[in-house]
């Protein structure tokens, strides 16, 4: 007979190196005049901002993907919904303007790249899988300070009024030092959509005052029926759930351990043998930490709100004064569009002739919407949504059970730019025999040494100069001129210039898979390239490169993980 596990009554901890810099914290400034009656007297708090950066791509189909979730997207040019956030934080003030971003592995290249548009100095936790808001706030936790303050929030929400967000969050400093999980929400019957059918939105029911000023939460009601939702909203005392939370580290680790102790163990044992280092982004240096994937491939896929909101005792709220918008669907995108006299909103080279509250987001080419009313219509160069407006949180079920029962709906197309670590790629055209995408090489970054068997590759150069080696040949070569690496040949690309390097590439050949990547040992007369990414494409372009162990480049950034994630879930 085994003797069961049994979780000590403290938590323990990972261990930190000693070089590991302690958790940088953000300061959130207020103007005394603005600063509420209650707060006069206090010192703003020390607070660190944790962005849980999660999506299944399927929300905002089909602009977003799987391998571009929503809080990357960009609707026609807008920052994406990541960048915004960490605007966002960003403004709360000086001295520190670091933020935590809590990031599947395969998105870090996104979320680097985020940090460095936002201009906020940030740290990286990389996930080898998503397991849900449960398991990265519990990273968060455990690579921070016990007694830090962390601000968790979403990446998905729209929250414009900063200084009014700055002063809520102070209001739950009290309750949040003294041991509570403050949960920020609005009243129930205020902003954001009315419930409807896919409405996914907590509820948390509330009581008395307490003694720190905010309120004390009696119940959590999760994703309620619509009619339940629309009682819920016009109760006194009901609030909308955000997932907005503000709670020490040690409070998180504390109330997991009491309520999802599996999840916090698998989380320590993954924190506690991970790989950390760092990465240039613009300005600022990223640190990132690695949890080991066997480890946390262990952790049990939980949000949150199912592990321990819904049983915890110690749960106050504060009311969020200013507006938001939970951007989850197509339809919030719709409402923060500007509309015309009939509800109509248009983006891009949209139009509308005798239509009623009709969206419609067409970047590459006109899109008329003839005589419609209360419809989605979104255009992209390989699919197009057309929807009633009151589907649009069901969405990511649709496509969801479409893509199960055989459907192909290119929910992992990447007909958009994507991160690579020697600069970005995007797929233009797919056939049976070629494929056609543009390249986008950062100045003096340099793609791995490589070659295929069964496939040639065509470079046009758009823009810049480019340093081509091609078996023992290296040619440089300008805007305008082309080259071909024929099958067979060992080929890499080098940018030696100093703006960005842009290329159109065709791949032709009778098999273009992904697996016919053959990577070869790097020459010590070539440039050395940047790190290639676990999800490198095939040719750096077409589909994945084979999963392979590599020198530790850019100090871990880079470098696979894949092949440990692989092993791991054997």
């Amino acid at each position: 007979m085994t003797t069961p596990h049994r979780m000590p009554k403290t938590p323990v901890r990972p261990e930190r190196t000693p070089d590991a810099p302690q958790a940088q914290q953000l300061s959130l400034l207020l103007d005394a005049d603005d600063t509420p009656a209650a707060l006069q007297h206090q010192t703003p708090a020390a607070i660190t901002p944790v962005v849980v950066c999660s999506g299944s791509g399927d929300s905002l189909w089909p602009l977003s993907r799987r391998s571009q979730p929503e809080p990357f997207v960009r609707v026609s040019g807008t920052p994406s919904l990541i960048e915004q956030t960490l605007e966002r934080l960003a403004q709360f003030g000086p001295p520190a303007r670091s933020v935590l971003c809590v990031v599947p592995d395969e998105h870090r290249f996104m979320a680097l790249e985020a940090l460095k548009t936002a201009g906020v100095a940030g740290r990286l936790l990389l996930e080898p899988q998503a397991r849900g808001s449960a398991a990265a706030m519990a990273l968060a936790a455990l690579s921070s300070p016990p007694d830090a303050l962390l601000l968790v929030c979403p990446a998905h929400l729209h929250l414009p009024d900063s200084s009014t967000f700055v002063h809520d969050v102070q209001r739950g400093v009290a309750a949040a030092r003294s041991g509570a999980i403050v949960c920020l929400g609005l009243p129930a019957g205020a902003g954001g959509p009315v419930a409807g059918p896919g409405d996914t939105r907590g509820y948390l029911e509330t009581g008395a005052p307490r003694t720190d000023g905010s309120l004390q939460v009696t119940r959590f009601v999760p994703q309620p029926s619509a009619s339940k939702a629309r009682r819920l909203q016009q109760q006194s005392g009901v609030f909308a759930h955000l997932g907005l939370y503000l709670a020490s580290a040690d409070t998180l680790v504390q109330a997991l351990a009491q309520h999802a102790p599996d999840i916090l163990r698998a989380c320590q044992a993954a924190m506690a043998a991970a790989g950390r280092g760092t990465v240039p982004a613009g300005e600022h240096a990223v640190y990132f930490v690695r949890p080991h994937a066997r480890h946390y491939l262990d952790c049990r896929a939980q949000s949150f709100e199912q592990a321990v909101v819904h049983d915890h005792k110690d749960l106050a709220l504060v009311p969020l004064e200013g507006r938001w918008t939970e951007v989850a669907h197509w339809g919030a995108v719709a409402a923060l569009t500007k509309a015309d006299a009939g509800g109509n909103s248009v983006l891009g080279q949209g139009h509308t002739l005798h239509t009623r509250h009709t969206f419609v987001h067409a970047p590459h080419r006109p899109v008329l919407a003839l005589g419609t009313q209360d419809l989605i219509i979104v255009d992209t160069a390989d699919a197009v949504l057309v929807a009633h407006r009151d589907q649009a949180p069901r969405l990511a079920d649709a496509v969801a059970e479409l893509e199960n029962t055989g459907h192909r709906l290119g929910t992992t197309a990447t007909t958009h730019k994507t991160g690579q670590p020697w600069g970005w790629r995007h797929s233009v055209h797919q056939g049976e025999r070629h494929v056609v995408q543009r390249l986008g090489i950062k100045p003096g970054a340099s793609t791995p040494l490589q070659k295929h068997h069964h496939r040639a590759e065509h470079w046009i150069v758009v823009k810049g100069i480019a340093q081509i080696t091609c078996g023992e040949r290296t040619l440089l070569l300008s805007e305008n001129q082309s080259t071909w690496i024929p099958a067979g040949e060992p080929y890499r690309l080098h940018n030696p210039g100093r703006l960005e390097l842009e290329l159109l590439e065709v791949q032709s050949g009778h098999y273009l898979g992904a697996d016919d990547v053959v990577s070869l040992p790097e020459s010590p007369a070539l440039p050395p390239a940047a790190a290639e990414p676990d999800s490198a494409p095939a040719g750096f372009g077409n589909g994945l490169a084979p999963l392979r162990e590599a020198p530790p480049t850019d100090h871990g950034f880079s470098s696979p993980s894949m092949t440990a994630l692989r092993s791991a879930q054997r």
